[in-house]
């Protein structure tokens, strides 16, 4: 079982994940004549609280499904958002140096071999996610994989980073562009995390569409958050849970920016109070969820 409070929670599935990838990913001793291995554990090992895979598994918990059951699929999207962060960060995107409080990929190693880490434990997911190991029912398997691949490419996470890179400079954009741009390259991807919990729940469309809206919502609405901090001056660096989305570098695709921080904040409670309204179903069952959108509203830092 996982804890019933927000921050034990975390360090609990963290735990999980992190025992998953290093049973998961060989050790690098066994391919000595390559660096693969050895950068895909230095990212996949990197710090970090695992946001994603705690959205699969509080999801799935809801409907009675143990940790140890949904851990592989949680381990595998956590696999897909370590490939994005490794390509986010090469210096034909975002160019960043630096990930997770150390040196991102391709300054730690080469840009070759981050990748082809990527390229790896992208491909990974997907081999996990087809293994019956992970769960036993071919049609859970082949509905996990159309949901989470659809959420990672043009029309979710690899779209919205298409979008960023071409805002660079633009000053035209819109409250409705910057919205799409935010669902497609985070939210996609939490909303497909969430519903992962739901498939192997085996739940009723209608409560899975409950829990994708939620997911939806404080996925927009931390992004809102991330923005009045970073222009009151407080580093979403500091954060003490994973971020949930890319590093950004064009103040264009700042929500306060294009609202105003009244306006944003305003929409930062809006959005919250839809949040919890679609948890509302659940009951109790759905409190971690709950704490979670609390918490992206009151946090400082």
């Amino acid at each position: 079982m996982i804890e019933e409070n927000l921050d034990g929670a975390f360090k609990k599935i963290a735990e999980l994940v992190n025992n998953r990838i290093d049973l998961l990913l060989p050790k690098n001793e066994q391919f000595t004549e390559s660096k693969l291995i050895e950068a895909m554990r230095y990212s996949a090992l990197s710090p970090g609280k695992r946001i994603r895979p705690f959205l699969t598994v509080a999801a799935a918990a809801i409907f009675k499904i143990d940790p140890e059951d949904s851990i592989d699929i949680a381990t595998a999207i956590e696999f897909i958002h370590v490939y994005s962060l490794i390509h986010d960060d090469l210096p034909a995107m975002d160019d960043d140096d630096y990930r997770r409080g150390q040196p991102s990929c391709h300054k730690k190693f080469n840009e070759a071999t981050a990748i082809l880490a990527g390229d790896s434990l992208l491909t990974y997911a997907f081999q996990i996610l087809s293994d019956p190991q992970t769960n036993p029912d071919p049609h859970i398997r082949c509905e996990l994989i159309n949901i989470i691949s659809k959420s990672i490419g043009f029309n979710g996470m690899a779209g919205g980073q298409m979008m960023d890179l071409e805002s660079t400079g633009d000053k035209s954009l819109t409250p409705e562009i910057i919205a799409r741009l935010h669902r497609l390259k985070t939210g996609e991807m939490f909303m497909a995390s969430v519903e992962a919990g739901a498939i192997i729940g085996k739940t009723q469309p209608v409560m899975r569409q409950h829990l994708v809206r939620y997911a939806h919502d404080i996925g927009l609405a931390f992004q809102i958050k991330d923005d009045i901090l970073d222009h009151t001056g407080q580093s979403t660096q500091k954060i003490g849970i994973d971020q949930f989305e890319h590093k950004r570098t064009q103040d264009e695709t700042s929500i306060v920016n294009i609202l105003g921080m009244t306006k944003a904040k305003e929409q930062l409670e809006l959005l919250h109070d839809q949040a919890v309204l679609h948890l509302k179903p659940f009951g109790s069952k759905a409190n971690l969820l709950k704490q979670l959108a609390e918490f992206i509203v009151i946090r400082d830092r």
